[in-house]
C-alpha cells in the first residue's frame, strides 16, 4: 500500500508540474522589434523601447527582443510577413508603403503606433565647392545615402520641388560617416546628412572640414509641407555645429515611427502602447529621441493611418483629438 501511495503521489506532483509549466508557457509571448543597423538612432532607440516594454510588462508574459535590421524597407516587409509585431520606421518611406506607390508595388497594410523624433535634413558641401543651392548639383557628385536604405522616398520629392533629379547629377551611395570621408577626399562634392540634432556626421564634417550648410528654398519647402504630411519646418539653433554662426532652416524629412501591422490584435498593441508611453522617461536614459514621446507628438498624422488599439490608449488619456 505504501508503494503504490508512493507512487500515486509522484504521478501527482508529475502530472501539476508538467500543467504548470504548459501553462506558463502557453502564457508567454515573445515580441520582436525590428529596428536598423548598429551604430544609427533606430538601433539604440529600438533596443530601450524592448528593453523598457520588456521591464514593465511583467503582467502580460511577454519577452521583448529587439532586432538588427537593414533598416525601414526590411522591417516594413516583415512587419507585413508577420515576422515583427513593431518595428522602427521612416515616415516618409511608410507613407509611400501604405499606398503601393512609388516601388512598392502593391498597398502594404501597415499602422502607426507612435510617431517618435523628428529626421533633420541637411545638405552639406565644403565651402571650396562653390555650391551655394540645391540647383548646383547638377553636373557633380552628390551622396544621397545608403543603397537600399529608401532615402529616395524623401530625397526625390526634395530635389523635384527645387526642380533637379537624380538624373541631373551623379549619385552615390554611402553612409553618414563614409559621406564625410568622400567630401574630405573631394570624391564628392555634397552629401545628404540626417537625424536627430546635433547629427554626428555633419558634427564630424563641420570639425574637420570648412562646411557650408546647403539651404532650402522657402518656396519649394511651402509646396512640400503642403503635398507631404512628413514633411514639416525644423530650425537648427545657431552654433550648433561648428562654423554655424545663425539659425538655419532646415526640414524634418520624415519622423521615425513606430508601427505595426493592421491586423495586429488590438489588446496588444494597447497594452504595448501604454507601457511604453507611461514608461517613457526610462528610454530618454538610453537615447535623447526618447523625449519626443510625449502628448503633443506621439499622434503627429505622418500620413499612415494609427492603429486602433493605439488610438483606444490615446483616448482614454485625452490626447486624441481626431
Amino acid at each position: 500500500m505504501r508503494l503504490i501511495t508512493s507512487a500515486l503521489l509522484i504521478i501527482c506532483c508529475i502530472f501539476l508540474s508538467t500543467t504548470f509549466v504548459s501553462d506558463s508557457t502557453a502564457k508567454r509571448r515573445f515580441i520582436s522589434i525590428g529596428t536598423a543597423p548598429a551604430g544609427g538612432a533606430f538601433f539604440v532607440v529600438g533596443g530601450a523601447i524592448a528593453e523598457v516594454v520588456d521591464r514593465n510588462a511583467s503582467e502580460t508574459g511577454w519577452e521583448l527582443t529587439a532586432e538588427s535590421t537593414k533598416g525601414t524597407q526590411e522591417n516594413i516587409r516583415r512587419i507585413v510577413n508577420n515576422e515583427f509585431e513593431f518595428a522602427l520606421a521612416n515616415a516618409a518611406i511608410s507613407y509611400f508603403a501604405v499606398r503601393g506607390e512609388g516601388d512598392w508595388k502593391t498597398e502594404h497594410p501597415i499602422r502607426t503606433v507612435m510617431t517618435l523624433a523628428p529626421n533633420v535634413g541637411l545638405f552639406i558641401t565644403p565651402q571650396s565647392t562653390g555650391i551655394r543651392k540645391i540647383q548646383d548639383f547638377a553636373g557633380k557628385r552628390i551622396v544621397v545615402g545608403p543603397a537600399g536604405a529608401g532615402f529616395e522616398y524623401f530625397l526625390k520629392p526634395i530635389l523635384a520641388a527645387h526642380g533637379i533629379t537624380y538624373e541631373d547629377f551623379s549619385p552615390l551611395n554611402n553612409h553618414y560617416i563614409g559621406s564625410v570621408d568622400l567630401l574630405a577626399d573631394g570624391a564628392a562634392a555634397a552629401a545628404f546628412i540626417g537625424g536627430a540634432i546635433p547629427t554626428p556626421a555633419a558634427t564630424q564634417a563641420s570639425t574637420s572640414q570648412n562646411i557650408f550648410f546647403v539651404p532650402f528654398d522657402e518656396t519649394a519647402k511651402k509646396s512640400l509641407f503642403e503635398e507631404y504630411p512628413f514633411f514639416n519646418a525644423i530650425t537648427i539653433p545657431a552654433n550648433t555645429y561648428k562654423g554655424q554662426t545663425e539659425p538655419f532652416a532646415s526640414m524634418n524629412v520624415g519622423s521615425m515611427h513606430l508601427i505595426t501591422a493592421e491586423n495586429a490584435d488590438e489588446n496588444m498593441v494597447y497594452e504595448f502602447t501604454k507601457t511604453l508611453y507611461t514608461h517613457r522617461a526610462e528610454v530618454v536614459k538610453r537615447h535623447g529621441a526618447g523625449k519626443a514621446i510625449n502628448p503633443k507628438n506621439v499622434v503627429k498624422d505622418t500620413g499612415t493611418p494609427f492603429h486602433p488599439g493605439a488610438i483606444r490608449f490615446y483616448r482614454e488619456i485625452g490626447i486624441w483629438n481626431k
